[in-house]
């Protein structure tokens, strides 16, 4: 896994190359680790990009019995899991754009305690989105390669993006 610290599009933003579907997990077990209180997690990117590979890492990060077993719930909407903190992993996909979050239940999750990971964000609206959030854009790069920028709003992302290294995700 490659880190592009440098980011000249956002000040609090930070870039990750992953080579495998276990890198982009382990990105995200490496967050869920420092996470300490909670965060919304915006997660843009096509079908296959990782998104659902990184809430899984995010979900063993925040200590989910390996028990459950995490998936997409494209289905159900909203899957809760159980954790050092809840995690809350929402999926948009069969949703119209733009989604109102009051009628599914989203503004509720928001003002949880917990962790809320919500794939195909981009069928909220703008103006629904939390002011403190962190908003993951993956890109497919290749087979299994795929690039992770992600930009920190309204919250210091130092305790969460800045000080994670490429030892601490194998």
């Amino acid at each position: 896994m490659n880190v592009n610290p440098s980011c000249p599009h956002h000040q609090d933003a930070r870039e990750f190359e992953t080579h495998a579907h276990g890198q982009t997990a382990a990105l995200g077990r490496a967050m869920g680790r420092r996470m300490d209180h909670g965060l919304v997690l915006l997660l843009f990117g096509d079908l296959g990009s990782g998104k659902t590979a990184f809430a899984q890492g995010i979900a063993r990060g925040l200590d989910v019995p390996s028990s459950f077993t995490v998936t997409s719930p494209t289905y159900t909407l909203v899957n809760e899991y159980p954790g050092r903190l809840p995690f809350y992993h929402v999926d948009l996909y069969r949703l119209p754009t733009p989604v109102d979050p009051d009628e599914i239940g989203l503004l509720d999750l928001l003002d949880e305690d917990g962790v809320v990971a919500i794939e195909w964000a981009q069928r909220l609206h703008p103006a629904d989105r939390p002011a403190r959030r962190l908003e993951l854009f993956f890109t497919v790069t290749g087979e299994t390669a795929r690039s992770i920028r992600i930009i920190a709003y309204g919250l210091d992302p130092s305790d969460l993006i800045n000080d994670i290294g490429v030892c601490s995700l194998r």
